[in-house]
């Protein structure tokens, strides 16, 4: 099952979203300003695009502010609060994710299911 986390209005949630449904893969949209994320997916997502950097979307107004965060934890603790400041899409199949519009990573995966 392919689940994506994203915006209503990101423009590369929609393309993520166009994607799949072209392939006809089934997907599961997760709005992250309405429903947010919880610290388990969050955690999963995290270790699998390799820390909390890939994570961060450098457009947001808090980013400069989150980065003077002396502790990870205390940077987690405010992604939870506001997920908008994550970079979107993150599409996560299984273990696998990935942060940003990236088709041939999502393709390499529907190929590995057959």
């Amino acid at each position: 099952m392919i689940q994506i986390f994203g915006k209503k209005k990101c423009f590369d949630t929609k393309k993520a979203e166009r994607f799949f449904k072209e392939r006809r893969v089934k997907v599961q949209f997760i709005d992250l300003l309405d429903k947010g994320i919880s610290p388990g997916e969050y955690k999963s997502i995290k270790s699998a695009v390799g820390g909390i950097d890939a994570l961060l979307d450098e457009k947001h107004r808090d980013y400069k502010l989150l980065s003077y965060l002396a502790y990870e934890e205390d940077k987690d603790e405010n992604i939870l609060e506001d997920p908008s400041l994550l970079k979107t899409p993150i599409v996560r199949c299984g273990k696998l994710a990935t942060v940003g519009y990236q088709p041939e990573v999502w393709q390499k995966w529907l190929e590995a299911e057959k």
